[in-house]
């Protein structure tokens, strides 16, 4: 079992930029596909993008693709997710998440607040 930890969060403008991190525990990082995740009030939580175990493959919802990158170190457990231009409707609890084997995610981090100002 990984147990995964967000870092990054925070308040910016318009148009700005944050690199969320999630750590994850455990020798077995390697193995898992990372998913990102977000939440904005009210709303359903929405898929991000997400990175393949070896890194080589990621995958992107349409509306942040060219602008958030998803990275792993799997040296060091940890994961990435540059956000650039970012826009207020971008805030929202951003979770990271992974899975061993099949679609479904099964341990998720507890997440951490963006915030982007107009």
């Amino acid at each position: 079992q990984v147990q995964l930890l967000e870092s990054g969060g925070g308040s910016v403008q318009a148009g700005g930029s944050l690199r969320l991190s999630c750590a994850g525990s455990g020798r077995t990082f390697s193995m898992y596909d990372i998913g990102w995740f977000r939440q904005a009030p009210g709303k359903e939580r929405e898929f991000v993008g997400d990175i393949r175990q070896t890194g080589r493959s990621t995958y992107y919802l349409d509306a942040v693709k060219g602008r958030f990158t998803i990275s792993r170190d799997n040296a060091k457990r940890t994961a990435y997710l540059q956000m650039n231009n970012l826009g207020p409707e971008e805030t929202a609890v951003y979770y990271c998440a992974c899975r061993l084997r099949g679609p479904a995610y099964n341990y998720w981090g507890q997440g951490t607040q963006v915030t982007v100002s107009s």
